[in-house]
């Protein structure tokens, strides 16, 4: 991210999001919205005393620390932030909420940046492709109430688990229960939310990974026990099996069963987890110190709303779609916009490096060509029948019909050819190219005047 930031040909822009896209490959429109900072990044430095003169300093629960850390008003999201700017947060900043602050930020910074009336300003581009690389996020599906997540101190959930084990995180590496202590068991729950009919179906596949990472810090940072409640194991990647079996060496303790609860244990100030040894047959109820949940990952909230916008469908999970999930798994239907990351499907990180790889092939290849190559399946309007009432525009799922001095137009740019213009069109002005009724029509014939290859008896 850093060596981005540097590149002179590449532009970022933080805090911002996309608004209004028109247009179509190689020429695409896109307005993008750019939030308010409250920060003059062009003069901000990252020197932090905004962020250590704030009167609201370590008040507001930190997201980068996923709520086990805290933060100011004024704060620099973390230590490798790129661009390396302060940020003012209107929701918690007494300032920009009541009206009323000393300001200390604001004599703080002699760079003289700090500007409580920034206004959200408004850029348009024009770009010839499109990668989508929206991310992921952990499931909040109710069900996680079931595991004591959000009731219980000591249940947390596996991007929490990794801020308490970094050396950078809020306990400086030290694997800790919330009240300070080294906990003396740790147990890791997986497929919380995935593989799971009344949540997410599908398999989340990195889980059962960075649970075996997990467990391998657990082990040598608090050298207690470390159980692993799992469905299958699933470590289809280049040395994956053997680290798997690496961490039963170590000596984690793998038991196959789903967790049916987890509960205060009032007599020890323990958890008791309570689930079921499938392998064995027989009940299992581990007190534990610190419960860790492998959730499930879901799309990226906004992502329906984005995939709109570039005209762009999604899964019935909610990831975006592409155009073929084997012949084509970076393209997407709309020419121009390729996926990239866990925005597609759940994927680790080996895997999202490659589709990354690709997506950026794929836009580099597009935008080194002259002229695009259009399929010659689109559709054509004949202006003298048509009488310009609009329903084919409305029908149109690619929005590549206008209306032009009166008259349908269809943009061949982003025609798909998918007729739908065809039958929704009231004077049958319309022709679908090769798939025209001759067409069709001879098709039909075609099949039923063919002889029989085989008999039957």
């Amino acid at each position: 991210m850093m060596d981005a930031g540097r590149h002179p040909n590449i532009r970022l822009l933080s805090y911002s999001e996309v608004v209004e896209v028109h247009g179509y490959v190689g020429n695409f429109q896109v307005r993008v919205k750019q939030k308010p900072r409250y920060v003059d990044i062009e003069r901000c430095t990252g020197c932090g005393a905004c962020v250590e003169a704030c009167v609201w300093k370590d008040r507001v629960y930190s997201e980068y620390e996923a709520g086990l850390g805290l933060r100011g008003a004024a704060y620099i999201p973390f230590a490798q932030a790129v661009p390396m700017k302060a940020v003012i947060d209107p929701n918690s900043c007494l300032f920009l909420t009541r009206g009323k602050c000393s300001q200390k930020c604001v004599q703080a910074c002699e760079a003289r940046a700090i500007h409580f009336d920034q206004k959200e300003e408004f850029i348009d581009l024009k770009v010839g492709a499109v990668v989508l690389a929206t991310g992921y996020e952990l499931t909040d599906h109710p069900s996680l109430a079931r595991y004591g997540y959000g009731l219980y101190d000591n249940v947390i959930d596996g991007i929490q688990f990794e801020r308490l084990s970094s050396a950078a995180g809020p306990t400086g590496g030290r694997i800790v229960t919330r009240d300070g202590r080294v906990p003396e068991t740790v147990v890791f729950l997986h497929c919380i939310g995935s593989r799971d009919e009344d949540a997410h179906e599908y398999c989340s596949r990195i889980c059962c990974m960075y649970g075996a990472k997990q467990a391998h810090l657990a082990l040598e940072k608090t050298g207690g026990r470390v159980y692993q409640f799992y469905i299958d194991m699933r470590t289809a990647g280049k040395g994956y099996e053997e680290f798997y079996k690496r961490m039963q060496h170590e000596g984690v303790r793998y038991i196959r069963g789903k967790v049916a609860e987890v509960v205060p244990d009032a007599e020890n100030g323990k958890l008791l987890v309570r689930g079921e040894d499938t392998l064995l047959g027989r009940y299992v109820e581990i007190p534990a110190d610190l419960v860790v949940l492998l959730t499930a990952i879901k799309p990226a909230e906004g992502s329906r709303e984005l995939g709109k916008l570039f005209g762009v469908a999604v899964d019935k999970d909610g990831f975006f779609a592409e155009a073929h999930p084997k012949l084509r798994p970076v393209d997407t239907t709309t020419d121009g916009v390729f996926l990239a990351g866990c925005c597609q499907s759940p994927k680790d990180i080996p895997d999202t490096v490659a589709q990354a790889s690709g997506a950026a092939a794929k836009a580099i290849v597009l935008l080194s060509k002259r002229e695009i190559e259009i399929d010659p399946t689109v559709a054509e309007v004949d202006r003298d029948k048509c009488s310009g009432c609009g329903e084919c525009i409305l029908a149109c799922p690619y929005h590549a019909i206008e209306r032009v001095e009166g008259k349908a137009q269809v943009n061949i740019a982003l025609c798909k050819g998918c007729g739908t213009c065809v039958g929704a069109c009231l004077a049958k002005a319309i022709i679908g190219h090769h798939f025209t009724d001759e067409e069709l029509i001879a098709q039909i014939e075609g099949i039923f005047e063919r002889e029989p290859e085989y008999s039957f008896p």
